[in-house]
């Protein structure tokens, strides 16, 4: 395969998944976004509490 038609290819795949948007019904930005906040908040808490020696 050439670059050319390997990017045409892409190009065609994306073009047909805009068609339905891309995001699906039960999922909210609300909770997937404080879901990512809250995971983060956590991770961080947990490196801090490795890191006594400071």
């Amino acid at each position: 395969m050439s670059f050319h038609s390997t990017a045409a290819q892409l190009a065609t795949l994306a073009a047909e998944g805009e068609e339905h948007g891309g995001n699906h019904d039960s999922l909210s930005p609300l909770v997937t976004g404080g879901s990512a906040l809250l995971i983060l908040l956590l991770l961080l808490w947990i490196t801090t509490r490795f890191n006594r020696d400071r």
